[in-house]
């Protein structure tokens, strides 16, 4: 094959990445792999949120880019039925009957299909129940993701 002809690979739907990121809210850097090494994933698999999966979209490897991601499309609005009272009795149920829980403390719980897992905030604590918070943690806010495409299968 002449090198001359040889043309460099884009990003498309299903392209296998290895790339560096970073993802950043108000409060900062939420992930950054630019000083470790890089990720691996594969687009349409849901790894990133769809609209960083967008903005990867037709990339060529070699790009380095940075995006401003509006609040409405980052993760989404925040939703006032993702914040839920749990009982302390289900709590004592799925984990350590001895935990105590503090505000702003993720915990983690097992999907209902025991399928992996998903994680919420604490935003209150009660005598007989806990407050959390599943919405994701950058919900309702505008995020910047900074991305450099190293390889793309």
């Amino acid at each position: 094959m002449n090198p001359s002809t040889s043309q460099i690979p884009f990003v498309t739907q299903g392209s296998f990445l290895t790339l560096h990121y970073r993802l950043a809210g108000p409060q900062g850097d939420i992930i950054n792999t630019f000083l470790e090494k890089p990720a691996t994933l594969s687009l349409g698999k849901s790894e990133l949120s769809p609209a960083m999966e967008e903005k990867l979209m037709g990339l060529s490897e070699g790009t380095r880019a940075t995006f401003e991601i509006p609040k409405d499309q980052a993760f989404g609005s925040r939703n006032s039925d993702m914040l839920q009272w749990v009982s302390r009795q289900l709590l004592k149920q799925m984990g350590d009957p001895l935990e105590t829980y503090q505000i702003g403390e993720v915990v983690e719980f097992p999907a209902p299909n025991g399928q992996g897992t998903y994680a919420g905030s604490v935003q209150q604590v009660a005598e007989d129940a806990v407050l959390f918070d599943f919405n994701h943690p950058l919900a309702g806010h505008a995020v910047t993701f900074e991305v450099e495409i190293i390889g793309v299968l």
